[in-house]
């Protein structure tokens, strides 16, 4: 490749190395700041000191609860609370409500939070996405919020790392770069051999492995995972203590 087509690709890559997250809990800008701040800018070290205090469920995957007060509002009043904090804030992905019952009490979503973790690496390159499902329990006064990541949905370039050769191509290097701008390819698509899924079962991975030949990937990955589960946590709270604009109350 000459020097000019790999300037290109370069400089394209870094473009893409900010984080895409499809539901707006946060921007993308403020997430890793917000995780840095809170954990450290050493991700091994932040991903190592939140072990001890995280839960595997009986699935193996990353699981927080937390019950939250509500004072004396009732189910309805909450439940529309919740519905309005719920539509407003994955408005843009729909698809991600998959449940959404008032008499039951129960709201369940599961966005896909796209490139919350990017590592390029002496070979290849990992872009970590995931898809939490967000499940709210509802009764008079209480909420009860949990959130469960299965795993991390991985997009492996191989050989787009810093020393790995790059594709001459310069057709090939526009559609990978269509791939990086979604955090993932297209599905079932094989016309690059160097571009493909993986699924990471989270407790075969750093920190709870600790002999992990992508632990640094994964450090950053647990680390952005459990920063947005806790800015989820967060806003929850917000919308069902204060509504999301505050001037959603009975006097009007």
């Amino acid at each position: 490749m000459n020097y000019m087509k790999k300037m290109v690709v370069l400089m394209a890559l870094f473009l893409l190395q900010g984080i895409c997250v499809q539901a707006q809990v946060m921007k993308s800008s403020d997430l890793e700041k917000y995780a840095k701040e809170r954990y450290g800018e050493k991700w091994l070290d932040a991903a190592k000191n939140l072990a001890g205090s995280l839960t595997l469920d009986k699935n193996q995957s990353l699981t927080y609860q937390q019950v939250i007060d509500c004072g004396d509002k009732s189910k309805e009043q909450i439940y529309v609370q919740l519905n309005y904090w719920v539509t407003s804030t994955f408005n843009k992905n729909k698809q991600a409500i998959t449940l959404n019952d008032k008499d039951a009490g129960c709201i369940i979503v599961s966005p896909t939070i796209d490139a919350i973790a990017d590592h390029t690496g002496t070979l290849n390159r990992y872009v970590v996405s995931i898809t939490p499902v967000i499940r709210i329990d509802i009764k008079p006064g209480r909420i009860r919020v949990t959130y469960t990541v299965p795993t991390y949905d991985v997009l492996k370039v191989e050989d787009g790392g810093w020393l790995g050769g790059l594709a001459d191509d310069t057709k090939t290097n526009q559609k990978n770069q269509n791939y990086y701008s979604d955090g993932k390819r297209l599905k079932d698509d094989k016309t690059d051999r160097r571009i493909y899924d993986e699924q990471w079962e989270i407790s075969k991975h750093y920190p709870f492995v600790e002999k992990d030949s992508k632990k640094r990937t994964a450090a950053k990955a647990l680390v952005m995972t459990h920063a947005y589960s806790n800015v989820v946590m967060d806003k929850i709270e917000e919308a069902v203590t204060n509504g999301i604009v505050g001037n959603e109350d009975d006097d009007w």
